[in-house]
């Protein structure tokens, strides 16, 4: 970690060398000499890293280090902040500030004395230096060609547990089982979840099934969050009953709960439930007799809890993996190639493998985390010094048995992190528990931390790869360790949220209070909770809970360095206390980091004292009730992420006054304005910002159209007033006018029926020649040719288009095309997919069809559809013969079709022959 810390400032002073060259004037020679023995002290740091957990003096060393480095960051940081210009954020250069630059120097040279005596006792300890650039933030091709190249390796692998399945099928589904609950049981990192996710997803089950619904139960057991996320799953409610089920008092809830599970069956997996008194507050809104079939299927790691959820229940222990399941297993981590043909094991490379694999104690958990960490490693000689390190971190374990292996285990994939990736790792500490974490605002946040440097930025297919793609790299490397796990995934099989397994999540709250990374307020225990010392808190996260509603919140006030402030809270909770949240601005005015997502404490305006934090780089205020910006928020110069999708209390859209001054933050990444940005005296000029990758709400009434095509960076862009579709698209006339790196467009609308707008969709894609994602609402007059599709698309939705011809001839023939939805998107009568069309089509959604009538499927058209929705299409009297051949189709969702529609495709259905093989047919109304 000192590594990382150590590279970035020595990053960080080069950048203020050149752009703080003028202000810098009285201290740069002592910058520049700061930075020199840094890099002679970064030659060191890997060594020490590496045996932090060896002698107590080397970790006493490193610490010292790291803070030495922290404050040669706050000592800059605070000058330049001291003296910002109010106007642009840069050091105002003038006489009367000789005297401070003088003190600054002074200050960095003392710094420097420090850094230079630690680098002199390195003999002591015996470490030993690396040849210069070894350190290098850029990883190596072979690990980024590791990393990208199995990206895509997410499932969860399952050996071991086939006996398991069929016992549990059993009790699950067999209506002679009348027992209520179904419990898995046993210690931590046993593979309970996984278990129960094959079982939640098993063919079996979801025929048998007609309401699912998943729910993770934290330490912190809620009971109304959890029937509330129950419940929204198992009705699919539309947005009025939504609401209604919101303002529901707990008691209407929880009967409401009740009489659904007794009018169908349903399966609810209440997983990693604690405590017998957490049960005991959930089980009112469930039933205690089997009257149509519904089941619990709960997993936890307290006996008690299975017996005392059900006495007549069943409890099922799953056992420890054998020596051949847990070799299996890990080879299916370690040697993702191994199904390639010619791929042999190395001998002695198996030899190390299963001896280190009998340290996993035949835990599912540990087993996977070793094999990708392994999966690293290429040479017999990598594969012995981890060897070497889990024998060395086993002996010194002061523990015994199953548990303290698993723990050993998952502290040497942290220690064999490569430096760049453990401050991300780390990072993860601020999050609760069983939280999902969007990744995009994850990588963007390690972005404005630093933990990935614009030296990163490397050439890839003609182009720059962004910091963003870097982090998400970093991402996936951690995802393919097993040390970070997929949460949901989108419709093209990205990664939209990831989580901590309850266990690395320790060890990664552990680690960060260890490294005084992180403190958490909050919802933890005091452990974890309480760094030493506290006057150097660099990050914060504040759980809120609902016995916590104003925080005295001591230790962070008292921490005028704090770079990073996070908030969390329950649903429904706000902070009352105002100025407690108007401090923040007041207070921590080294800020770089401010989440404030959700958080209602703030209303109207945002205030002036914003202007203060110019070292700020990622600002979110989505889901808040900020009505206005004030004009100081220009001052924030070096802001790369701002979020500004606040809510209404009414009507749950925004409408945001935004000042003209956007234009000024030259560095602006990622922009989400409001839904409405309110009246301005002038067009707001985005035309500047040639940084900016993501741009939602694009205010057309309000901009230049026309300056979109100076946003050459642009990846993202939405647009949400109907109005000037037509003039966007108009844009890319006369030819070659292009947005060459655009990836996502969308121009929706939320008026209740689609625009009559005409979309010249033709020139809007030779405009856009490398979109993957593409939503349009309104008319479009012909379906382009497939040629004149880019080829990289994978999403496509139409929405309103009203075609005359068949549009299926011409998608049909896009190579990647994974999600096709359609809502009015056809008005003739027939359609047809034809043999091999839609090649890698995943989802299918058609809505809307008021004259389909007949759809016919040819064999061989869409061979790896596994989703298919069908909605609004009355004329439509039967499911096509050609669905009989689609064989990976999984679900299929019938809403506001005809009564015949359903009666067809029942189990006694004439055309039910063409659906019997799909494991999951839904009906809605």
């Amino acid at each position: 970690m000192a590594e990382s810390v150590v590279s970035f400032l020595v990053e960080r002073l080069g950048d203020l060398l050149i752009e703080e060259a003028a202000q810098l004037l009285g201290a740069k020679k002592e910058v520049k000499q700061l930075q020199i023995e840094l890099k002679r002290m970064q030659c060191f740091l890997k060594d020490a890293d590496k045996r932090l957990d060896e002698e107590e003096s080397v970790k006493n060393w490193v610490s010292e280090i790291r803070e030495a480095a922290y404050d040669v960051e706050d000592v800059i940081d605070n000058y330049i902040v001291k003296f910002a210009s109010k106007k642009g954020g840069k050091i105002r250069n003038s006489i009367a500030h000789s005297k401070e630059l003088h003190n600054l120097a002074s200050e960095i040279d003392k710094i420097k004395s420090r850094i230079t005596d630690l680098t002199r006792s390195l003999q002591t300890y015996g470490i030993t230096a690396r040849k210069e650039g070894e350190g290098s933030r850029i990883l190596s091709e072979r690990q980024r060609q590791l990393r990208w190249s199995y990206s895509h390796i997410v499932e969860e692998h399952i050996v071991g547990f086939e006996e398991n399945i069929k016992e549990l099928m059993v009790k699950l589904i067999h209506e002679e089982e009348r027992c209520r609950v179904v419990s898995i049981c046993g210690m931590g990192g046993l593979g309970k979840t996984t278990l129960a996710k094959t079982l939640y997803h098993h063919a079996d089950i979801r025929r048998h099934f007609e309401a699912f619904a998943w729910a993770y139960i934290s330490q912190q057991c809620r009971p109304r969050d959890v029937w509330e996320g129950i419940l929204l799953k198992l009705i699919t409610p539309s947005k009025e009953e939504k609401e209604e089920i919101l303002r529901m008092r707990d008691e209407e809830l929880a009967k409401k709960l009740y009489k659904v599970q007794q009018e169908k069956k349903c399966l609810i997996v209440i997983d990693d439930i604690w405590t017998s008194e957490a049960w005991e507050t959930l089980f009112p809104a469930f039933p205690d007799e089997t009257t149509v079939g519904s089941k619990i299927l709960l997993t936890t790691r307290n006996r008690k809890v299975a017996l005392d959820a059900d006495q007549n229940g069943f409890l099922h222990e799953p056992e420890c993996l054998n020596e051949e399941q847990s070799w299996e297993l890990f080879q299916l981590k370690a040697f993702p190639r191994k199904d390639k043909s010619g791929f042999v094991v190395e001998k002695d490379m198996e030899n190390l493998g299963r001896e280190m694999v009998g340290s996993c104690a035949g835990l599912p958990l540990a087993i996977i985390v070793l094999g990708g960490l392994l999966a690293t490693k290429e040479t017999v000689n990598e594969w012995d010094k981890v060897h070497r390190n889990i024998k060395l971190h086993l002996a010194r374990s002061k523990e015994s048995g199953r548990q303290a292996k698993l723990s050993e285990v998952l502290a040497l994939s942290y220690h064999e992190l490569p430096y760049q990736l453990k401050p991300c790792f780390l990072h993860l500490s601020q999050f609760p528990e069983d939280f999902e974490i969007p990744t995009k605002k994850l990588v963007r946040q390690w972005v404005a931390e630093g933990f990935v440097s614009s030296q990163d930025e490397v050439e890839v297919d003609e182009r720059y790869e962004t910091m963003e793609e870097v982090a998400q790299g970093y991402l996936h490397d951690m995802i393919n360790r097993s040390m970070v796990q997929v949460g949901v995934k989108g419709s093209t099989g990205t990664i939209k949220t990831c989580h901590l397994h309850d266990l690395m999540r320790d060890l990664c709250l552990s680690k960060a209070k260890q490294e005084n990374f992180m403190h958490i307020i909050g919802s933890l225990p005091s452990t974890y909770s309480r760094p030493t010392p506290v006057s150097k808190i660099r990050r914060c996260a504040i759980h809120l809970d609902q016995n916590n509603q104003d925080p005295g919140l001591p230790e962070y006030q008292k921490n005028p360095n704090l770079r990073s402030l996070f908030f969390f809270r329950p649903k429904k909770h706000r902070i009352h206390n105002e100025r407690l949240l108007k401090s923040v601005f007041d207070k921590f005015k080294l800020l770089k980091v401010l989440d404030l997502e959700g958080i209602k404490g703030l209303e109207e305006k945002l205030p002036e004292d914003i202007g203060f934090l110019v070292q700020m780089r990622f600002l979110s205020l989505k889901k808040t009730r900020i009505r206005a910006l004030p004009t100081s928020l220009v001052n924030l110069v070096g802001l790369q992420t701002l979020n500004l999708q606040t809510i209404d209390k009414v009507s749950w859209e925004s409408t945001v006054q935004v000042p003209n001054i956007l234009w000024k933050m030259a560095q602006l990444r990622h922009l989400y304005l409001p839904k409405w940005c309110g009246d301005v005296t002038d067009n707001l000029r985005l035309a500047c910002l040639s940084n900016l990758q993501t741009l939602v709400n694009f205010p057309a009434n309000k901009c230049n159209v026309r300056d979109l095509l100076l946003l050459t960076n642009l990846r993202k862009l939405v647009l949400n007033d109907p109005r000037h579709f037509e003039s966007f698209v108009q844009i890319f006339e006369p030819p070659n006018k292009i947005l060459p790196y655009l990836t996502s467009l969308s121009l929706k609308t939320d008026l209740l029926s689609f625009p009559d707008t005409v979309v010249d969709l033709r020139k809007l894609l030779l405009g856009c020649p490398r979109l993957c994602k593409l939503h349009v609402e309104g008319r479009i007059k012909n379906i382009p040719r497939d040629n004149e599709f880019p080829s990289s698309l994978t999403k496509l939705t139409l929405w309103g288009s009203r075609l005359v011809e068949d549009p299926m001839e011409a998608l049909g023939k896009l190579p990647h095309l994974k999600y096709l939805s359609g809502w009015e998107v056809f008005m003739g009568k027939k359609m047809t997919c034809s043999r091999n069309s839609f090649p890698q089509l995943k989802t299918l959604l058609l809505r809307g069809l008021s004259n389909f009538e007949e759809w016919k499927i040819e064999e061989g058209a869409m061979p790896t559809l596994s989703r298919l929705g069908i909605s609004d299409c009355y004329k439509l009297k039967m499911v096509p013969d050609g669905l009989r051949f689609v064989t990976t189709l999984r679900e299929v969702e019938i809403r506001w079709m005809s009564r015949a529609f359903k009666s067809s495709i029942e189990e006694d259905g004439e055309d039910f022959y063409k659906v019997q093989h799909v494991p999951s047919i839904v009906f809605l109304n």
